[in-house]
């Protein structure tokens, strides 16, 4: 451990704030420090207890209005002996934290604007607005390759499946985010995106050869680490090529490299040279937990590498299994001294110390004004109109044309909560252009009294929207079709019998679900400045310049047509 050398580059004083700070901490502190939680409750006596009791090193909240994270984690601040690591998803804009912030985009949709300036304004705008409120560490760039288009939780949450245009992309996002202060924790390694399965429901697996590998997925990661990369995330995501490589032997169990000895030390730090903070995926995801015991697994993801341990089923628990873990020997005292000043020396690299001493930890108020100010915005709407993509028109549909396609039949494809305002937003804009909207509803719908000739004297386009987001725990990212033995008006059945068009907010791989929609438009994300860049283009005002990047026709020619 290096660390007056990257990414830490710490002074003597600095480095000698690390020491002195570990010397005085008890075994209590050192366990505390190793964690960073949820945190729910924002009731201070209650964080001042737990702060007191847990002593823990770094925390998380989910999405919240601004003012009441920022007063959460003043308060979490000062209780806090030792500054703490405040940490966000800043994936895609300030709305990562402040739910009154930036949706800039998806990282998927401002990979398709092929501009690297973009992917320097997403971390910028995420990592800007995530300090305004005292976040310092970014769970963020998403540095995995999107291989498999049926896996359901990479997909628009990455670059997409180009090297080099990951690359580009993340370490223009990095340099965005040291211009706000701000750790970036690229993830997730050793690399998602080449099995077809989700790693919060069990351990995946990269695949890959060694030397494919080394290819890919350790070409991104060697360049994220010379972009000098705060802290690396470890996904619960085994790598077996490289496990028999370090044991010389073949592997009999997949191991996520959350507890893998061989992908942190010899292939992370030692083959690859990282020397920042490594930090695990959340910890009650099932690509953990089913790896062994957790009383076993708590304190051996950090024996076996990992610096920090994200989330817990149970903070109290936990807790417990790390500091027995710790006196029966399965976690040492040099790697739990080595974790915990690396730990610090994040800290340190941040000048948390420093901004602690000037109680400038968390800023005023005042810092609220720049969530979702009008140069972010504007940024956001150029990345829309810059990454919209026409994958295709095949009927040359497009323009469209409120004389010939008054009536649309608008039919939302997607189960979330956001359905209701995508649909409103598309419906009052397409309102606006003159078009009389019909929304579909799947109760009522006509089945076996309809007819094709019935069906077309209704209406004069049929127009699907998309709105499938990226969503952990879910095992596919499908469209599902309401349907009696294939009478159902929500399937394309109509396809050759008048013209229909499918925008995708989400999921870019649709075309493999309804290969006979002949205008198919990828949108990456269900923002507002999205769904308004794309009523501009169908409608002819602005050209589609979008560049997809991944393959939207799933290697299939028949997708194509």
């Amino acid at each position: 451990m290096r660390l007056n050398e990257k990414p830490f580059y710490l002074t003597k004083d600095q480095i000698k704030w690390v020491d002195d700070t570990y010397k005085t901490m008890t075994l209590e502190e050192k366990i505390g420090q190793l964690f960073c939680p949820i945190v729910f409750t924002k009731d201070e006596e209650e964080l001042k207890g737990f702060i007191d009791t847990m002593h823990v090193g770094g925390v998380l909240y989910r999405e919240g209005e601004g003012k009441e994270l920022q007063e959460a984690h003043r308060i979490l601040q000062k209780a806090s002996k030792i500054p703490l690591l405040v940490s966000s998803n800043l994936e895609y804009g300030g709305v990562g934290s402040a739910i009154e912030g930036t949706y800039f985009g998806r990282e998927m949709l401002v990979a398709a604007t092929d501009s690297e300036e973009k992917a320097y304004q997403l971390g910028k705008v995420s990592c800007t607005e995530g300090a305004a409120v005292g976040v310092n560490w970014s769970f963020a760039p998403v540095v995995d390759l999107d291989y498999n288009y049926r896996n359901p939780i990479t997909n628009v949450r990455t670059f997409g499946s180009s090297v080099e245009r990951v690359i580009k992309m993340g370490k223009a996002y990095i340099e965005g985010a040291k211009e706000a202060e701000v750790a970036t924790a690229v993830k997730h390694f050793p690399g998602d995106g080449v099995d077809e399965r989700d790693q919060h429901l069990l351990t995946s697996v990269n695949s890959l050869s060694c030397k494919e590998w080394d290819e890919t997925y350790g070409k991104i990661y060697t360049e994220m680490i010379e972009a000098g990369t705060l802290t690396v995330m470890a996904g619960h995501i085994a790598m077996p090529a490289y496990e028999e490589y370090f044991d010389n032997k073949t592997v009999s169990k997949v191991i996520p490299a959350t507890l893998s000895k061989n992908l942190l030390v010899h292939l992370l730090r030692e083959k690859l040279g990282f020397n920042g903070l490594i930090v695990t995926d959340a910890t009650p995801m099932v690509g953990f937990c089913a790896a062994m015991d957790r009383a076993s697994a708590v304190p051996l993801s950090i024996e076996n590498g990992c610096d920090m341990f994200l989330f817990n089923r149970n903070m109290e628990e936990d807790y417990r299994f790390m500091k027995e873990g710790y006196e029966k020997g399965i976690l040492s005292e040099n790697r739990l001294e080595e974790a915990i000043k690396r730990i610090l020396a994040t800290k340190a690299a941040l000048k948390l110390h420093e901004k602690q001493k000037e109680e400038k930890l968390v800023p005023d108020e005042k810092a609220l004004s720049l969530l979702r100010i009008k140069e972010h915005e504007k940024w956001a709407r150029e990345c829309a109109d810059q990454g919209i993509t026409l994958v295709k028109d095949t009927q040359s549909l497009l323009p469209l044309n409120v004389k010939s396609h008054k009536r649309i039949l608008l039919e939302m494809m997607g189960e979330f909560e956001s359905n209701e305002s995508v649909a409103a937003s598309f419906i009052e804009r397409l309102t606006k252009e003159g078009f009389a909207v019909t929304k579909y509803e799947k109760e009522g719908f006509e089945v076996m009294n309809d007819s094709v000739t019935s069906f077309k004297e209704k209406y004069d386009l049929i127009l699907y929207i998309g709105n499938i987001e990226t969503a952990s725990n879910k095992t596919v990212s499908r469209l599902n079709w309401h349907t009696m033995f294939g009478l159902g008006n929500n399937m394309p059945w109509m396809a050759n019998e008048m013209p229909v068009m499918f925008i995708s907010v989400g999921n870019p791989y649709h075309l493999l679900d309804a290969p006979m929609i002949k205008t198919f438009v990828n949108g990456y994300c269900n923002s507002e400045y999205v769904i308004e860049a794309v009523v501009e283009k169908i409608m002819g005002r602005s050209k589609f310049v979008g560049k997809s990047p991944v393959d939207a026709f799933c290697g299939r020619d028949d997708l194509k047509y």
